[in-house]
């Protein structure tokens, strides 16, 4: 194909992980995940738009690194009930707490898909 070529879309996706402990406060006093624990999260970023013709690219790689960079910042090997937002620490809250803080640095940004075991995600589209 050569730089005349017309553009098309697609779905690109950079993975992150981080290590963090939490707790969720809402659940019954019983219940497992009422008392301090960790996971090792993986995140997905998905961004969707049209290739580049010129460059043969949605988006940089690179990019998605930086932009997601200050925020592993904050969440790796922290306890997530101390940052501002996430009081209440859950996949679902997790995601749209990515989302809010990404969103504004990666328009394209079409999905977040937070992995907190191998078994169990959640998906946000905004």
């Amino acid at each position: 194909m050569d730089k005349k070529s017309p553009s098309f879309e697609v779905d690109l996706v950079k993975e992150f992980r981080f290590e963090a402990a939490h707790r969720l406060p809402h659940v019954p006093p019983e219940h497992k995940c009422a008392r301090l624990h960790g996971h090792s999260f993986r995140v997905e970023l998905l961004v969707r738009g049209p290739v580049n013709p010129e460059t043969g690219w949605l988006v940089d790689f690179a990019e998605l690194r930086r932009a997601f960079a200050p925020l592993r910042e904050q969440l790796d090997h922290h306890c997530l009930n101390d940052i501002p937002g996430l009081e209440n620490p859950t996949s679902e809250h997790l995601a749209r707490w990515i989302w809010v803080h990404l969103k504004d640095r990666l328009p394209q940004l079409a999905q977040i898909t937070i992995h907190e075991s191998d078994t169990s995600r959640c998906i946000y589209r905004g």
